[in-house]
């Protein structure tokens, strides 16, 4: 596609060598004033960087005083040490140091005629901001990441089913963003699968002597328009599907590339197909058919867990998730499941949690040009969910941002960028046309944690690779930066 997909993974090599000065910063004491609401922030922080070096238990032989002692031994209490000097959000970020540390890299022209900015702490005002609302392109997906995770349940799941009504069979679209047509034992997270719901529901119907069956699928989960209206046209059949409660592959046919124009139907001539090799003959061709009052069910699979979903979501920045997700706020927030429900969804949840909503909010995803989007909310949500309680689902946007150099749509990033930016920067990235963005959290050299957000919506054409690495580079600044204030 890009010269970014040509290059190859980083080596863990490099992994190794970045986490300790993250792994240094971050298990610094604290001496915090509001210690409900930073310590929390900072075990946030620490929880992404353990997350970064996958710590399990620890080592004996590189933390023996963190090693239990065994069963039966009672050692007496000692005392903790002073914190050290330099503490993980005890200062306030100086706005002037944070002005001049992103003057050079957002002072490029390439940037073209709109940049916005805010970088704040992990609590109170942004320390520093400037421009307005912009068109956020895929950071638009932190907005609905959060309001899926404070709406839904945390074990939430969403079941494709079949029922039943004589001979008459309906397959049932529950609105699974992960439904696969058949079992992928690599993938991650965890995904249903049409091909087991054919084989529970052929022996289904086989217990009870049923061989030939009419097939209806029902995707009335969801409601209004399935393609949105301000989506380029160029993205039908391409980009993305249409969003239907009961889609399989994110809505790619079976057999080529590119989107299916209906996915519904497609998914249910799958079923249909993996229902003959079980030897269910199939009446006819899959009809549009709602799931009749006292059907009998027959089977059905369900989905990961909303966070894992969520997570995946972050990390690859699936659009046909984001869409799914978005009508299910509706749904979870009193609405019926359309794209207009999901974003009144938004709103009420952005305003419960107390940040700004956006000025327009046309989808999830951010394929929409029409989306208008302060820096300050997206840094405001960063710090509301940094804030969270441990057990707080807000608590999962952050294990799925992407890390800078190594993971997600941030794998082949940064490689441009001044090396204290590797592995210490998670951010959502956002691409359009002319459009690029950045938002997520970095550790700065002396410590201090911030979250940011850099938006530039009128960038030339011909530039907008050379934009991307612009904003790579400032938000290693900030990486690179001693943005605490003094004294």
């Amino acid at each position: 596609m890009g010269r970014r997909d040509a290059r190859r993974p980083r080596s863990t090599r490099r992994l190794w060598w970045a986490v300790p000065v993250v792994a240094l910063v971050a298990g610094a004491g604290v001496v915090v004033a509001e210690p409900d609401t930073l310590d929390r922030a900072e075990s946030t922080v620490r929880g992404w960087v353990d997350d970064l070096r996958g710590v399990d238990d620890p080592d004996p032989g590189a933390e023996p005083a963190q090693v239990p002692p065994p069963d039966g031994l009672v050692l007496p209490d000692v005392e903790p040490p002073v914190a050290a000097a330099l503490t993980l959000g005890a200062t306030p970020l100086s706005p002037a140091q944070v002005r001049r540390t992103l003057a050079g890299p957002l002072g490029q022209r390439v940037l073209g005629g709109r940049v916005s900015v805010a970088v704040a702490g992990l609590t109170g005002p942004a320390a520093y901001s400037s421009g307005g609302a912009a068109t956020p392109a895929s950071t638009t997906k932190l907005v609905t990441a959060v309001a899926a995770l404070h709406t839904l349940e945390p074990g939430t799941t969403f079941a494709t089913r079949v029922v039943a009504d004589g001979r008459d069979v309906v397959l049932v679209g529950g609105g699974d963003p992960f439904l696969e047509r058949r079992p992928d034992a690599d993938a991650e997270p965890d995904r249903a699968d049409l091909a087991t719901l054919a084989r529970r529901t052929a022996r289904a119907l086989r217990e009870v002597g049923v061989r030939s069956i009419r097939l209806g699928y029902d995707d009335g989960l969801f409601s209004g328009p399935s393609w949105n209206p301000t989506w380029p046209e160029t993205y039908r059949g391409d980009v993305i599907a249409p969003i239907t409660a009961l889609m399989v592959d994110d809505g790619r046919p079976a057999e080529g590339s590119g989107r299916s124009l209906d996915p519904s139907y497609a998914a249910a001539d799958s079923f249909a197909a993996l229902l003959r090799q079980r030897g269910i003959r199939i009446v006819g061709v899959p009809r549009e058919s709602a799931a009749p009052d006292g059907a009998t069910p027959l089977a059905q699979v369900e989905s990961a867990p909303v966070g894992q979903l969520v997570d995946r979501l972050l990390q690859v920045s699936d659009n046909e998730t984001a869409e799914v997700l978005l009508r299910h706020v509706g749904l979870a927030t009193g609405g019926a499941g359309s794209t207009k429900d999901g974003v009144a969804g938004v709103r009420e949840v952005l305003e419960e949690l107390g940040v700004g909503v956006p000025r327009r909010l046309r989808d999830g995803s951010g394929l929409s040009r029409d989306n208008l989007i302060a820096p300050e909310t997206l840094v405001g949500l960063l710090q509301v969910a940094a804030a969270s309680e441990q057990s707080d689902p807000l608590r999962g946007l952050f294990p799925g941002l992407p890390v800078a150099g190594f993971s997600g749509s941030l794998t082949f990033r940064f490689d441009d960028a001044p090396p204290a930016a590797v592995g210490r920067v998670r951010a959502k990235t956002g691409t359009l046309r002319g459009v690029r963005s950045l938002a997520g959290l970095v550790v700065a050299r002396d410590g201090t944690p911030m979250v940011f957000a850099l938006m530039a919506d009128r960038i030339a054409e011909e530039d907008d690779e050379t934009a991307e690495a612009v904003l790579d580079r400032a938000a290693a600044a900030l990486a690179a930066c001693r943005c605490g204030r003094a004294g």
